[in-house]
């Protein structure tokens, strides 16, 4: 509280009123301001956090590709392998509506050109071109006159007693040239077969009845690395099947010691009783992995079921992509269904005659060639 001298004039009294009001309009004023700029602060500071948005990140993922369809593919006597499929796997992209602070730098790839040049130098071009016509992977061979390429190959021989004298000598001949042609890098077996069927090389017992049924029922057994084998026939000759567990070959690799211990199995192993086509051809095709040729040879037919096996066997080995070449030695019954075993699969059927002369029936893709070529 101010207090006014009462000695001083009016003028002075009137003055000093003036200073006081004009003073305590000025505080007012500087407070206002004050308050107004502390107000626009705090609005600087909150006001942002009403009006802020998160970035939305949108995530995008491929479809997923599913189970893709297996297709089985024919091999026919000229194989060849398809390229690997890229090692590079599908990418997953994620895009943001939002940029980054962070560059992220792209490599440039450099992919040279491919060479016009493959396969013109000299690791490729000998010993293609053996197997049908055109060559391919694997080791080719022949077997009477047959041409082939594959890396799987299984000889389906008969080694019946009906194959005794010229048919038999012949036979061993051609089946232990055509083992030897084989090359390092493929694979082989050889399955025989009469009444029982066997792999090259195991131990066939038959029941004791010098060729003929005794009795309902004939036997025999195959011992084998796998174990013993049985088989039984209540119908004759032809009526031969599994009695019990099915025996399955394995495949053998190309080498010097397994060639010559198979020409020696071919030379030595003895003919047996029984014909009989489809338990062998099974066994053939229970392979793991399949054959890609099959040479099956013969003699004679297994009397009204042969054209039956050679349609159901036809089919299934088409499926696998197997071809089967036929051989019929010198005996006209069997053609027909031998013929048609062939053309299921596009495979190669010669026909030998007496005197071991050759008749192409079906040439390497299953059709009749232009004229019958024969060989002696």
């Amino acid at each position: 509280m101010s207090i006014v001298s009462s000695y001083a004039s009016d003028s002075a009294q009137a003055a000093l009123r003036r200073q006081r009001t004009n003073a305590t309009i000025t505080s007012v004023v500087i407070s206002i301001l004050v308050i107004v700029l502390l107000g626009l602060l705090l609005m600087l500071i909150l006001i942002p956090g009403f009006f802020f948005e998160s970035p939305t990140i949108v995530a995008y993922q491929s479809q997923d590709p599913g189970e893709e369809e297996v297709q089985k593919r024919e091999v026919n006597t000229q194989v060849q392998r398809k390229p690997s499929a890229p090692s590079s796997a599908m990418a997953r992209v994620i895009a943001s509506t939002t940029p980054t602070p962070t560059a992220v730098p792209v490599p440039e790839v450099n992919v040279p050109d491919p060479s016009v040049s493959f396969g013109d130098g000299n690791d490729f071009g000998e010993g293609w071109g053996s197997g049908g016509g055109s060559g391919g992977p694997g080791g080719g061979t022949t077997f009477f006159g047959q041409k082939v390429s594959a890396e799987r190959i299984c000889y389906v021989i008969d080694y019946s007693a009906s194959m005794g004298g010229d048919r038999e000598a012949l036979m061993r001949k051609e089946l232990s040239d055509s083992i030897g042609k084989l090359t390092e890098g493929t694979k082989y077996q050889m399955i025989f077969f009469a009444g029982p069927a066997w792999v090259g090389g195991d131990e066939v017992q038959a029941v004791p009845g010098g060729g003929k049924v005794t009795g309902t029922t004939k036997r025999a057994f195959v011992k084998s690395g796998d174990g013993e084998f049985k088989w039984k026939t209540g119908g004759g000759a032809s009526g031969w099947d599994h009695d019990g567990k099915k025996q399955v070959p394995q495949w053998m690799d190309v080498s010097k010691s397994s060639l010559r211990e198979s020409k020696k199995i071919v030379k030595n192993t003895q003919l047996q009783w029984g014909t009989i086509w489809r338990p062998p051809l099974e066994m053939a095709l229970s392979m793991d992995p399949p054959p890609q040729v099959i040479y099956f040879m013969t003699d004679g037919s297994t009397g009204r079921s042969a054209m039956d096996t050679a349609e159901d066997i036809g089919r299934a080995a088409k499926r696998k992509g197997i071809i089967v070449n036929c051989v019929a030695m010198m005996v006209p019954k069997a053609v027909d269904a031998m013929e048609e075993l062939a053309k299921r699969t596009k495979g190669q059927f010669t026909v030998v005659h007496k005197g071991g002369k050759r008749q192409l029936v079906l040439d390497a893709d299953g059709k009749k060639p232009d004229k019958d070529k024969e060989k002696d």
